[in-house]
C-alpha cells in the first residue's frame, strides 16, 4: 500500500506540472472592454432568460427586446412576454425552447445594448469532465478498455494504483497530443498522420512510466505485469486524442474530456474490482466463475450508469 501511496503522489506532481505548463501555454482571447447597460444575462430552462442591467430600462415590452441564436442572428426568437424581478432583473419568456448550454445574443433597442448569453466557462468545463466520467462513461456506455478492464480489476489495490497511473497518463498524453496537433499539425497540413502521431505519444509515455516503475517501484511493476504496456493500444488513451482532434477542441475542452475520461476509467476500475472481491465470498456456479460473473457485473454497472443520462449542470 505504500508504493501505491507513494506513486499516487508521483503521477499527481507529474500531471500538475503538465497542466501548468499547458496553462502556460494558453493565452486568452481579447475581449472589447466597452460597457453595456446589460451586466448579465442567463438561459434557465426550458424557455426563459434572466437578464441583469445596471438601471432598469423604462420600456419593458417584449417589442423592445431582441434575442437570436448566435449562429442564426437575422432570425429573431419570439419574446412573449417581460417580467420585472427583484433588484434590476427581467425575466424574458420566449416561445421557443432554449438550450442551456447554447450560445445566444440579447439585443434592447433602448438603450441600445447586445450581449452573448452564454455559460460560465467553469459550468461547461465541469459539465464536460462530469460528462466523460459518468454520462458517457467509456467503458460502461462505450465499451471500450475491457481487456485492461477485466484484468486489472480483481483486486481493489491493484485497481487504485492503475486508475492513478492511467489517468495522469491519460492528461499527459491528450495534452501533449494537443499541441503536437495544434501547432504542428494543423499549420503544416499533416492531419492525415495524426493516428500515427498519437500512437507514437502513448507509447513513448508508457514505455517511460514502465522504465521508471521497474526501477522505483518493482511490486507495483510485478503485480500490473503486461496491463501497463497494454495502456500503449488501450481504446480509451488513443480515443481522446482522436475526439478531440475531430472537434476542434480547445485547450481547456480537451483537458476537461482527458481528465473526465481518466476519472471515469478509475472509477469503474474501482466499483469493478470491490464488487470482484466481493464475488470471491459468494456461492457462483462453476459456469459463472471467472469472466462470465466479471460480464454480468459489469453490465449490470452499465445498467446503473444509465441513471446519470439526465444530469446537467447547466439549469
Amino acid at each position: 500500500m505504500r508504493d501505491v501511496r507513494r506513486l499516487t503522489y508521483d503521477l499527481l506532481i507529474l500531471a500538475a506540472l503538465t497542466l501548468l505548463a499547458a496553462l502556460a501555454a494558453w493565452t486568452p482571447p481579447a475581449h472589447a472592454a466597452a460597457r453595456s447597460p446589460i451586466r448579465g444575462a442567463r438561459v434557465l430552462a426550458p424557455n426563459h432568460v434572466r437578464v441583469r442591467f445596471t438601471r432598469l430600462p423604462t420600456d419593458l415590452t417584449p417589442a423592445n427586446f431582441r434575442f437570436t441564436e448566435s449562429r442564426a442572428p437575422d432570425v429573431p426568437l419570439e419574446i412573449q412576454a417581460v417580467e420585472p424581478q427583484t433588484g434590476d432583473q427581467v425575466l424574458l419568456t420566449v416561445a421557443a425552447r432554449l438550450d442551456p448550454a447554447g450560445s445566444y445574443l440579447l439585443e434592447t433597442r433602448d438603450p441600445p445594448a447586445r450581449r452573448t448569453v452564454r455559460p460560465a466557462p467553469w459550468a461547461l468545463l465541469l459539465t464536460a469532465v462530469m460528462s466523460a466520467a459518468l454520462i458517457n462513461n467509456f467503458v460502461f456506455t462505450r465499451y471500450l478498455g475491457l481487456c485492461i478492464f477485466f484484468g486489472v480489476s480483481k483486486k481493489r489495490d491493484t485497481a487504485i494504483g492503475m486508475g492513478v497511473t492511467f489517468t495522469a497518463v491519460m492528461v499527459f498524453t491528450a495534452m501533449v497530443s494537443w499541441m503536437l496537433f495544434t501547432w504542428v499539425m494543423v499549420p503544416l497540413k499533416l492531419r492525415f498522420l495524426q493516428v500515427i502521431v498519437f500512437i507514437g505519444v502513448v507509447a513513448f509515455v508508457v514505455q517511460f512510466l514502465d522504465t521508471m516503475l521497474r526501477k522505483t517501484h518493482a511490486e507495483m511493476h510485478r503485480k500490473w505485469g503486461i496491463y501497463l504496456l497494454i495502456i500503449t493500444t488501450n481504446c480509451i488513451i488513443l480515443a481522446v486524442p482522436l475526439l478531440n482532434a475531430a472537434a476542434g477542441s480547445g485547450l481547456a475542452e480537451a483537458l476537461a474530456l482527458a481528465l473526465g475520461a481518466g476519472l471515469g476509467f478509475a472509477l469503474a476500475l474501482f466499483l469493478m474490482s470491490c464488487a470482484r472481491e466481493k464475488i470471491e465470498l459468494a456461492r457462483v456456479p462453476d459456469s459463472f466463475q471467472g469472466l462470465p460473473i466479471a460480464f454480468a457485473l459489469a453490465g449490470l454497472f452499465a445498467l446503473a450508469f444509465m441513471g446519470f443520462s439526465g444530469l446537467t449542470f447547466l439549469r
